[in-house]
């Protein structure tokens, strides 16, 4: 089985956008690179060292845990002299400049991966085009499942669900139910909201993989348009919208719950994904013998991603 993550630095990936800063404004804008923390995770910490709430960080995209990541983040309120004295284990922090504006989720263009492939019988023949699935790191062990029951206004089995994972996370959520029995939504308001977001997310992108993989199934090779599940999505009566039509009869869920009442803010709009991505700029930096798998190959390759599309997924398809 091929390898992609035996050392961090098999897997770098760096953000490529087009932001524009400037000597003065609002926010502090500064790369941070990160090893062995997902990009929440690195925040909080970093919130911790500037004295500051996690909700004044502002980022584009979250990255992998087991990687090393470059991207940028906005700090309200933050000067450069305060970020050059955070030192932090495994992250580091880079001064770009300042803006008036904050970083959101999608201000990004692009990904650039450059990864190690390794443990490999031989050298694979490469493509770009692949199925834009999305992978295995948005779903996490139950993600989905506790996105479903906060859509479905089941609090208290989103929290149980959560509360069975170990880590600090899960530890606030715990801490919340201690102190005040049976609120299990205070206990979601005690997250971040990216990360409850995240979960709602989670089982849309779920649903969009279930629909994305039947027209596979189906022979489909064109260009298609697949909506992502969510209170205001457009559904017809075009192939991928019948799937999914059939998939929420069988989930017994319906549009209206992507509005959810409880945690307005969480509620879900919707949005479309093509069927298919490429691989942009691919280049082969290296092939040859694969030192920490003995009489097996490896191969180190380069390419850029439109931002959502994953890297893992394309490195699965092309070795299919």
């Amino acid at each position: 089985m091929y390898q992609i993550k035996q050392k961090p630095e098999d897997f770098k990936v760096k953000e490529i956008n087009t932001l524009k800063t400037g000597e003065t404004g609002k926010y502090c804008y500064f790369t941070l690179k990160k090893t062995n923390y997902t990009t929440l995770r690195a925040l909080e910490h970093i919130a911790n060292a500037l004295h500051i709430e996690r909700k004044k960080l502002g980022f584009a995209g979250t990255k992998d845990k087991n990687a090393q990541t470059e991207q940028t983040v906005s700090a309200c309120g933050i000067k450069k002299e305060q970020l050059q004295q955070i030192k932090l284990k495994d992250l580091q922090l880079e001064f770009v400049g300042y803006s008036d504006q904050p970083l959101s989720l999608g201000d990004l263009d692009k990904n650039e991966f450059e990864i190690t492939i390794r443990n490999l019988d031989k050298i694979p023949r490469l493509k770009t085009r692949f199925v834009n699935y999305f992978g295995e790191q948005r779903f996490s062990t139950k993600n989905p499942q506790i996105g479903k029951a906060i859509i479905q206004s089941k609090p208290k089995d989103a929290v149980q669900m959560i509360t069975e994972e170990a880590g600090d996370i899960e530890e606030k959520v715990r801490e919340k139910i201690e102190n005040n029995k049976n609120d299990y939504v205070g206990a979601l308001r005690a997250l971040d909201k990216k990360l409850l977001q995240m979960y709602i997310h989670s089982y849309s992108s779920m649903i969009w993989n279930k629909t994305a993989a039947e027209l596979i199934n189906k022979g489909i090779t064109e260009q298609t348009t697949i909506p992502l599940l969510g209170f205001s999505t457009e559904l017809g009566e075009d192939e991928p919208s019948k799937i999914i039509k059939r998939i929420m009869q069988e989930e017994k869920i319906t549009q209206r719950d992507f509005i959810i009442r409880q945690i307005p803010e969480l509620s879900a709009e919707g949005q479309t994904r093509q069927l298919f991505a490429e691989a942009e700029d691919l280049e082969i930096l290296e092939e040859s013998e694969d030192e920490l798998n003995q009489n097996k190959k490896k191969i180190k390759i380069r390419f850029k991603l439109t931002k959502g599309s994953y890297a893992t997924e394309y490195i699965k398809q092309i070795l299919e």
